[in-house]
């Protein structure tokens, strides 16, 4: 009933069915219109991690906002007039920027030593370098060797300043971020009623408009101080950094490497095809299968309301690539049914090429299916979303493929095809053909090997995540991270939270013990913040600053202690508890608001160190950092695990890498499973399904073996190489064994049927896996180094997948002879 009715779509009612298609077309293409991308770093986030949640308790705490940096390297000294002046007027410049808050330079900073006045007049009436009286040069000096500026808004040699630029506080998208986490912790605890999951629908899609509009803002801003840095940057060098700056970038790069991908996959496939079939219809009708794919694609994904992100943006180069693997196999093998028959007609030859193609095809769609649904277990939302859609895409390829096609091929294939290529004639299968049948030491031989290799380099393999590194040296992200991590004290920040439970004995205090200090008192001190400064506390916020302050991998590091060592040079003592308190209580709130506030918290009994980590470190091991600093605090500074925490950008980064690398070492053998599973259903016999994943798990184990020998870390991208690699390369395995399968019932010969694979469907196998890895290969021309590994490791990949089913798979059929027994009136 069913081959009745498909014969009837794709035959009798050819025209129908493309009138459909081409209103589905309209209906996708109207869609489009709610495609959207992603490049915001919520993007890359484990939801649901206990770590973000704390991270945004800290930024409640102590404040946070967001800003840019800018690194300012004069062409002159920061003590000349003109510097000072150039600084005035491009920071004058930005403040006029609507949507900035502030901005603050080292013409901004306090200068406390540039009097001899006493401190508390000092600190009432501080002057900075804009003032024309001050002292520049004894200026410039405190500053650059101040404990809490020095690497933070200059740089050690003096000749990069540091110019952070905080934007207004979008207030709205903060409310809409409080909702969509309180929405997320009821589903996992609670769930959702019926009613809630209506509203929360609603809520995602105004959440999402929100979000397109503050991304389009985000694109203006960026614009904006970008033409500000080009009128102001003729006397100075100028780099512009910070996570708005990265979405910004980010949203660019996702949308040049969609551009440019599927126009360079698309140009190959055109030439691919050119070189297969020299004929411009066999050329058009894959092509257009393959076009309307990515144009319902597309479509489905405005409507679903997915977005891409840097880790899916290619999905139209896969969707090609893919899409196009099938259309050849299909387009060949009609060919080769009508040169084999040619009395056969055309109809009869469309319908028997569906029927015998729609098994191997479908099977292998599963199969890679299989491989991309494995990321739906990394707990990462881009991930996750790139799992499902290439799911999806893979699903709208396969329909495509059999209800357009054929149906092309009906109305523009004549009955009697001429001047088409030869596509059972290649010197290269010939060749494998006759190496798989005498080479049989070789052929293990180099198996073992490079099995052996592979271990041992998969052994190495390690999981980091070197923000920096995911950019080429020439993009700005580049280079304005490079330079903040080289000058200005790192760009990962971590915090470290120290806990102080309160003592009963601390809320007495002894006023006689502080002399001159207790006049400076007044009531506005609060009654927590008299006994709260004590100096145990002080000693131990010094003692953990010192410890990260040591540490080669650290950058600046920032705390009230930095604060205290201002306060006791000026003071010439080491202040006690009272005088700390007082100290904090005469401090203007101007300055309060910048350099303690975000560092102590009296209500909560914490102080925050903030500290920078150097990611550009060339043997910089993250995760290995991390546990050495938690270790540290407990063992060597003697710090009890409750007493302190981390967090920070590091942190949640780490998370995801970690949890990632661990979900697809789980889900691998879930891939392999799955994929043996889906032989034995296919061919009903475990020896095949066992030969049949050999050599692509092979390719996979010695591209992973690759990855670990040459020390690349495994990142996002990176690390779902091997269960891709699997699912895609196991498509040769079934599309050989089937036809070796169907062949051997004719021939009954293993050689012979060998020859005849290689020279039909190995012909298919050659030239899909060519445009395949060429298909890939396009990838190296993005701006993301992840994605360039990823593209470069999956084409070589599918290279010796591609061998190993010409060479190993044969020769294992060979030797396990698993169709039964020839027959010797054959031999």
């Amino acid at each position: 009933m069913f081959s009745y009715i498909y014969k009837k779509i794709i035959l009798d009612f050819n025209k129908i069915t493309l009138f459909f298609i081409t209103v589905l077309i309209g209906l996708a293409l109207y869609q489009s219109k709610d495609f959207n991308l992603d490049a915001s770093s919520d993007a890359l986030l484990l939801e649901g991690d206990p770590d973000l949640k704390y991270l945004r308790q800290v930024n409640d705490t102590y404040g946070s906002k967001e800003f840019l940096v800018l690194t300012y390297s004069p062409v002159s000294s920061f003590v000349e007039k003109e510097t000072i002046l150039n600084i005035q007027l491009l920071k004058s410049k930005i403040e006029k920027l609507t949507w900035v808050d502030s901005v603050i330079t080292i013409i901004d900073v306090p200068l406390l030593k540039s009097s001899d006045e006493g401190l508390m007049e000092r600190l009432k009436n501080y002057k900075t370098l804009a003032y024309p009286e001050i002292d520049r040069e004894r200026g410039f000096n405190e500053i650059i060797n101040s404990p809490i500026y020095k690497n933070y808004v200059i740089s050690e040699d003096g000749k990069t300043s540091g110019i952070v630029v905080y934007l207004k506080k979008d207030k709205r998208l903060a409310e809409y971020i409080k909702i969509k986490d309180k929405y997320f912790n009821q589903m996992i605890e609670t769930g959702l009623s019926n009613e809630e999951k209506i509203n929360y629908k609603n809520f995602v899609k105004e959440y999402e408009e929100y979000r397109n509009l503050y991304n389009i803002r985000n694109h203006q801003n960026i614009t904006e101080i970008r033409d500000v840095i080009n009128k102001y940057g003729e006397n100075a060098d100028i780099h512009l950094g910070g996570i708005p700056m990265i979405a910004n970038d980010m949203m660019s790069y996702i949308k040049s490497d969609i551009v440019v991908f599927g126009i360079g996959v698309f140009f190959f496939i055109v030439l691919t095809l050119w070189f297969i079939f020299r004929n411009f219809k066999w050329v058009v009708m894959p092509l257009l299968g393959c076009a309307v794919s990515v144009i319902f694609m597309i479509g489905l994904l405005g409507m679903v309301g997915w977005k891409v992100t840097v880790i899916s943006s290619n999905f139209i180069a896969l969707m090609l690539i893919l899409n196009m693997a099938m259309n050849i196999h299909l387009t060949v093998r009609y060919l080769q049914l009508k040169k084999e028959f040619p009395k056969i007609s055309k109809n009869e030859a469309i319908f028997e090429t569906c029927k015998k193609m729609i098994m191997p095809i479908l099977y292998t769609v599963l199969t890679t299916i299989c491989a991309f649904l494995s990321l739906v277990f990394s707990g990462i939302k881009p991930i996750i979303d790139f799992g499902w859609m290439m799911t999806l895409g893979l699903i709208v390829s396969l329909f495509v493929t059999f209800l357009l096609l054929p149906s092309l091929i009906n109305l523009l294939s004549s009955e009697h095809e001429i001047n088409i290529k030869d596509t059972e004639k290649s010197f290269i299968t010939s060749a494998l053909s006759s190496f798989a049948k005498r080479s049989k030491i070789i052929i293990f031989g180099s198996t073992a090997l490079i099995f052996i290799f592979s271990i041992v380099g998969i052994f190495k393999l390690e999981v980091e995540n070197s923000f920096i590194n995911y950019f080429d040296k020439n993009t700005e992200i580049y280079k304005g991270m490079k330079k903040i991590d080289d000058d200005l004290g790192g760009t990962t920040p971590l915090n470290i939270i120290l806990k102080f439970p309160i003592k009963k004995d601390e809320v007495k205090v002894k006023s006689d013990e502080f002399d001159e200090w207790e006049q400076e008192e007044d009531n506005s001190i609060k009654d927590k913040a008299k006994y709260w400064f004590t100096r145990d506390k002080m000693d131990k916020i010094l003692m953990v600053h010192d410890y990260l302050d040591s540490l080669p991998e650290i950058g600046k590091v920032l705390s009230f202690g930095s604060i205290l060592r201002v306060a006791e040079d000026l003071n010439n003592k080491k202040l006690q508890s009272l005088e700390i308190a007082v100290l904090y209580s005469k401090i203007p709130d101007s300055i309060k608001k910048e350099i303690v506030t975000p560092y102590i918290s009296v209500a909560k009994d914490e102080a925050r160190i903030n500290v920078r980590v150097k990611d550009s470190l060339e043997n910089l091991r993250r995760n290995e950092l991390i546990k050495k600093i938690n270790n540290d605090l407990n063992l060597k500074l003697g710090l009890k695990k409750d007493e302190f925490k981390l967090s920070g950008v590091l942190i949640l980064f780490n998370n995801l890498l970690q949890s990632l690398f661990k979900s697809q070492i789980l889900t691998l053998g879930i891939v392999i499973f799955g994929i043996f599973l889906m032989f034995f259903i296919l061919f009903r016999n475990i020896i095949i399904s066992f030969i049949g994943i050999v050599p692509n798990f092979l390719a996979a184990f010695f591209i992973l073996g690759i990855i670990g020998l040459m020390n690349i870390p495994l990142d996002m991208m990176t690390i779902t190489i091997a269960a891709i690699t699997i699912g895609i390369a196991v498509d040769n395995s079934i599309h050989y064994i089937y036809r070796f399968k169907e062949e051997f019932k004719k021939i009954k010969n293993y050689n012979n049927t060998l020859e005849r694979c290689h020279n039909t469907v190995g012909v298919a196998i050659l030239n899909t896996s060519i445009t395949i890895i060429f298909g890939f290969s396009i990838l190296v021309l993005s701006n993301f180094i992840p994605t360039i590994y990823f593209g470069i490791f999956t084409g070589l990949a599918m290279l010796l997948a591609m061998i190993s089913v010409l060479t190993l798979l044969p020769k294992l059929i060979l030797t396990f002879k698993p169709f039964g027994q020839e027959v010797d009136a054959f031999k």
